[in-house]
């Protein structure tokens, strides 16, 4: 059977109550949201959405609502990641259990795995599952813990439900040489853009985009994605641009600053969990400034 393939994959953040548990009517609310405005698949809840400050229960029932609410309208692809080997394939035992189409995870949390431990630690992750694994590779987020082609290659031989990599690490050369190989091996292996830098790494051979700033610009967003799976680079790069000055605006771009520009948005998702702190005075200041100053902003949906 053919594995899902992702298109356009929407990332959305993790509303908090004001007592500080995921609010699921907020949350109900936002992924409507998302899929009103083109998501080809909801991942969560990712780093976008602070998955490492919730609870294994908050990240099962956040997984479990958000299938429940899709009702099969699109797939969730569900982040599995820990430290903990066994836990992570818990959460991908129970993920599948609850509907969801796909899982994600990255290497271990807090440890820098060599080749063989991270090769045992993806292996016993999809071997728990039937449907499609993932693997996120983001190095400058993981301690510089990065996935290479060769490791790739044992995978692909090692499970059969290795779907592909979502790439955050914007190294070209190793992009090149997964997409060399690994389509020999695995017909459809997919390499995913871990962000919406797309024209570059469609250009090598992705077909799917994570994409955490359509929870601010979904439109332009959309556009990027669909140029660039038509394979009109050169028509693509003034939107890559804009979204590229959208995503620099944002420095340092995590959870705090997509929650402070969604409210700036008019989707407010409450405040983000400690120990990360509220962008706020002059720091929201200069990020309104910058979102009003936004060309990739013109035309974007303004409240729910």
């Amino acid at each position: 059977m053919p594995f899902l393939r992702l298109g356009l994959v929407h990332t959305p953040v993790t509303p908090f109550a004001a007592e500080g548990g995921i609010d699921f009517d907020l949350y109900r609310q936002l992924i409507d949201f998302h899929l009103r405005q083109g998501a080809d698949a909801l991942a969560l809840p990712m780093h976008a959405g602070e998955s490492v400050s919730l609870s294994e229960d908050e990240k099962r029932a956040a997984i479990a609502f958000a299938v429940d609410r899709l009702h099969g309208q699109a797939p969730v692809i569900a982040h599995v990641s820990n430290a903990g080997t066994a836990i992570a394939a818990a959460q991908a035992r129970d993920a599948q259990a609850a509907g969801a189409s796909a899982v994600v995870a990255t290497t271990p949390y807090y440890w820098t795995p060599p080749p063989a431990m991270l090769l045992q630690h993806v292996v016993a992750i999809g071997s728990t599952v039937d449907i499609p694994l993932f693997v996120y590779n983001a190095p400058d987020e993981m301690a510089g813990t990065r996935l290479t082609a060769e490791l790739a290659f044992r995978l692909i031989e090692e499970l059969p439900n290795f779907a592909g990599i979502v790439d955050l690490s914007l190294d070209w050369q190793f992009m090149i040489e997964l997409m060399t190989g690994a389509p020999l091996r695995r017909p459809d292996f997919q390499l995913v853009a871990g962000t919406e830098h797309m024209v570059s790494a469609g250009a090598i051979g992705a077909t799917g985009m994570f994409a955490p700033l359509a929870a601010i610009a979904p439109l332009q967003v959309r556009r990027l994605y669909d140029i660039c799976r038509n394979q009109n680079y050169f028509a693509a790069r003034p939107v890559q641009e804009e979204i590229a000055a959208l995503r620099q605006a944002m420095k340092p771009g995590g959870p705090p600053e997509l929650k402070a520009a969604m409210r700036l948005m008019g989707r407010d998702c409450g405040l983000p969990r400690a120990p990360l702190l509220a962008v706020e005075g002059e720091a929201s200041d200069r990020l309104a400034a910058a979102l009003a100053a936004s060309p990739a902003l013109a035309g974007e949906p303004r409240g729910w």
